[in-house]
């Protein structure tokens, strides 16, 4: 996953809006979005699964918890790491302990993971995790973005994706799954006096720098978007978009619970 952009308690009665992209090689074998149990828990989790290490980049239960990871991109390091980024979403989602004392339960343990962004709600509280600054914190309700620097790095495409969902936002009344997917289809590059400096080539940084993300020469770019709608009282919705290796439209799964 490589673009979060997400409002948290800023609408009355609406717990979490979120618009993500993951963005993975396109050899990366993944199941589409289901409700599937993990073989250690009897909890339903909704999300797609990565079959490689068998985590997810972003879920949700029927108790409106919601878990959600991204990389952080860092050239310096390379080194492999013996667990899965994508079990840090899967352990939260399948237990019942609180965002902070699973975020606290963790913290002996970042060095076994190669650099992540952790984000996990409880349906009470939602909490905000890296390894990069050992960073754990409670967030207070408000709009945020997150890719593969830290949370609310001014990147253009974190910065453009909280412009648009505030724009959305101002009228609940017509906000939906479908409006939030578009958000996420946006082809936009940066211009290069505004593109961060992460490490990589200024070209593979202009080609990084846009929501929606197709790169086909390095077999790697956005797979599917992801639009949650959480709820408190209400029914909560939960649509995916999958995309082939060109950007274009494949299957589209959409879940009311």
């Amino acid at each position: 996953m490589c673009l979060i952009i997400f409002a948290y308690k800023a609408l009355p009665g609406t717990d979490l809006v979120i618009a993500a992209n993951r963005d993975e090689l396109f050899a990366r074998p993944t199941e589409h979005a289901h409700f599937w149990s993990s073989i250690d828990s009897e909890t339903e989790i909704l999300a797609g699964r990565d079959l490689e290490a068998g985590g997810t980049w972003i879920g949700v239960t029927r108790q409106k918890r919601f878990a959600a990871v991204t990389n952080i991109r860092d050239p310096l390091k390379h080194e492999a790491k013996p667990k899965s980024r994508g079990q840090l979403t899967l352990n939260f989602l399948k237990s019942s302990v609180t965002s902070q004392d699973y975020c606290e339960s963790i913290k002996p343990d970042l060095n076994s993971y190669a650099g992540f962004n952790l984000l996990a709600g409880d349906g009470r509280t939602l909490w905000y995790m890296n390894n990069f600054e050992n960073l754990c914190h409670e967030l207070s309700p408000g709009i945020y973005g997150l890719s593969n620097g830290i949370l609310n790095s001014p990147w253009p495409k974190i910065l453009g994706g909280k412009s648009q969902l505030l724009e959305l936002m101002k009228d609940p009344d017509n906000l939906s799954t479908d409006k939030l997917l578009h958000i996420m289809q946006d082809t936009a590059q940066a211009a290069d006096e505004l593109l961060p400096n992460t490490g990589v080539p200024l070209e593979l940084e202009r080609t990084l720098s846009s929501a929606f993300i197709t790169n086909p020469e390095r077999q790697y770019g956005t797979l599917c978007s992801t639009a949650v709608i959480l709820r408190s009282d209400n029914p909560s919705y939960f649509s995916e978009q999958n995309y082939t290796d060109l950007g274009d439209c494949l299957e589209r799964h959409f879940f009311e619970f």
